[in-house]
């Protein structure tokens, strides 16, 4: 995860930097800065594949993309928190052989290298670049800082060859560069949020529809916030949990005679009734976490609407449960957080991501801020860790040029 510097620089200041750095990595200033955000999902995990409603919104924290256009058809990119570089060129790219065995960027490139392949493969021809990018958004925490960064590069190399693309066109571009280039089959819902998140709203997307919503995201009006907490577990998706709970879902819809799990929601299915039409009881259970997951972004979405966040805390906790017991994708360090914060003081608390590790959320009052975080710092202590990395997430705007 990133240090404590990287999560508290923004704006100015971190764009000013990346600007001043360009040149002596590259030998010239860039033609602009490019960022898009990572993103926090209030709830809805695991949904957006099953066709059905996610509640995200856009962070502060982002990827950056300082960009300069090159006469030839190469992109260099470098990374401001990696060692290593990336070199590509776009004509090699964009032939279909790109993605037979050994010919794929691997690593951390593979996710800004596949958004180009992504717009090379649908008929943009682009610019060669060079590329240095920075970034505050904290890797492996369930933030989705991949998105952010396909999101971020994406857009630089759409505008710098001139392409015009609407937010909800780049978010595929970069989906389809995670799911066939790097290989990771997620859904729509993380470059949905970082392209089309705005200041002071939540976004309601229909995944099967496309259809956006931004609802008002007002907690400190209310009295609230919440506080975003690296349970130091970080979480590894591509190895295989992720892929499989998608399998689950696809045969849970099949035995249901259903062309995706978000069926039962339009339909007014009840968990009850699963228990009787689904045999097996693993597939039972991810059935039943996407159903009753589906019907919380629902509730917690006309909550906003109401003007009453305050409400959140028991989706949140309902949330966690279900991702524990029903989806199996919570792991003890986030179980102990949930449960820590929640004695400190916190209306209500979930693991946050995809899973296996990651972040927790956490609904928090004021008066009980200072509590939440100081129990947070002694659960790392006693673990022997350092005290863990925390953040008031601010919904922010979505994917953008800023310099």
């Amino acid at each position: 995860m990133d240090g404590v510097g990287a999560m508290t620089q923004r704006g100015d200041a971190r764009i000013r930097e990346l600007k001043e750095a360009f040149p002596r990595a590259f030998g010239a200033d860039p033609d602009g800065v490019w960022e898009a955000p990572g993103r926090v999902n209030l709830v809805g995990e695991h949904t957006d594949y099953n066709d059905g409603f996610v509640l995200p919104f856009a962070l502060s924290e982002t990827v950056q993309a300082a960009v300069r256009a090159r006469e030839d058809r190469t992109v260099r990119i470098l990374s401001g928190q990696q060692e290593d570089s990336a070199k590509v060129d776009l004509d090699a790219l964009a032939r279909s052989d790109a993605l037979q065995p050994g010919r794929r960027v691997s690593g951390w490139a593979a996710y800004p290298v596949g958004v180009l392949w992504a717009l090379e493969q649908a008929g943009h021809r682009l610019r060669g670049m060079d590329v240095l990018l920075g970034s505050s958004v904290p890797t492996g925490a369930g933030l989705s800082s991949s998105a952010a960064l396909e999101c971020a590069v994406g857009l630089a190399a759409a505008e710098s060859a001139g392409i015009e693309l609407d937010p909800l066109a780049l978010a595929r571009m970069a989906q389809r560069a995670e799911n066939d280039y790097v290989g990771m089959p997620c859904g729509i819902m993380d470059q949905t949020a970082s392209t089309t998140g705005r200041q002071g709203h939540a976004l309601l997307l229909d995944t099967r529809s496309m259809q956006l919503e931004h609802v008002p995201l007002e907690l400190e009006r209310a009295g609230l916030s919440l506080l975003v907490i690296d349970a130091q577990a970080p979480h590894r998706l591509v190895d295989g949990e992720y892929a499989d709970r998608r399998r689950q879902c696809e045969e849970g819809a099949r035995t249901l005679g259903i062309e995706s799990l978000r069926v039962l929601t339009d339909q007014g299915t009840t968990p009850e009734e699963l228990d009787v039409s689904v045999e097996d009881d693993v597939v039972r259970r991810r059935v039943r976490h996407v159903l009753t997951e589906n019907a919380r972004v629902l509730e917690a979405a006309q909550l906003l609407r109401d003007g009453d966040p305050a409400e959140l805390g028991e989706i949140l906790n309902a949330a966690h449960v279900s991702q524990q017991e029903d989806f199996e994708i919570t792991v003890p360090e986030t179980d102990r957080l949930v449960e820590t914060v929640l004695q400190a003081g916190a209306w209500g608390a979930r693991q946050v991501g995809g899973g296996f590790g990651g972040c927790v959320i956490a609904l928090v009052p004021q008066d009980a801020h200072e509590a939440v975080v100081a129990a947070a710092a002694s659960q790392a202590e006693r673990r022997g860790l350092e005290a863990p990395l925390m953040l008031t997430a601010e919904p922010a705007p979505g994917a953008r040029r800023t310099a």
